[in-house]
């Protein structure tokens, strides 16, 4: 069982991790806590973990593209995307399996190129549709049990890059991610 910077992933797994051309993720519980803080005023606020913005990067620096698919809409989520350079940001889905065929016959891609990660029950939909199917630390049980990776860390504390990190290594380019931080 290879060894990644984070645990140990059996070889099956390590092999579709060397093979994804795009990484989905929902937004809400994957790359926030999934808290949403809203103010006397009705504004919104959500908070996004700079080292999973580092490892966004660091993927589409190495050719693996990364889109969201969301059930909520949100200015901070579109903002906080398009900083990151993530090409394809979905947002107000509901049927995020239904967006997600959609994205791979647009782009070409069969299951074994493409990765899903989720934390609730609406992003079960995408599995169906993927070869590596990743529920954050901190998911729903439901999540998990149809999950073939657990990440180690939760949800808005790094799990996005604990991902990142492991298909880079995965891809044999994890010494040469580089670049500031966001």
């Amino acid at each position: 069982m290879p060894a990644t910077l984070y645990t140990e992933i059996n070889d099956t797994l390590f092999t579709q991790l060397s093979k994804i051309k795009l990484l989905v993720c929902d937004v809400d519980g994957v790359f926030s806590d999934g808290r949403i803080y809203l103010g006397n005023a009705g504004e919104e606020l959500k908070a996004f973990h700079t080292r999973d913005g580092y490892g966004v990067k660091a993927l589409v620096n190495h050719n693996v593209n990364v889109a969201v698919i969301t059930g909520r809409r949100s200015a901070i989520v579109e903002n906080r995307m398009k900083a990151l350079n993530v090409a394809h940001i979905i947002q107000g889905e509901e049927n995020k399996a239904e967006a997600l065929s959609a994205l791979m016959e647009n782009l070409e891609l069969n299951a074994d190129d493409v990765a899903a990660v989720g934390d609730d029950m609406p992003d079960t939909g995408m599995f169906k549709h993927v070869a590596v199917k990743i529920a954050v630390a901190d998911a729903h049980p439901s999540v998990a049990k149809q999950a073939n990776w657990i990440t180690t860390l939760p949800g808005g504390f790094g799990a996005v890059r604990e991902i990142s990190d492991t298909i880079l290594q995965a891809k044999g380019v994890a010494n040469e991610i580089f670049g500031a931080s966001v």
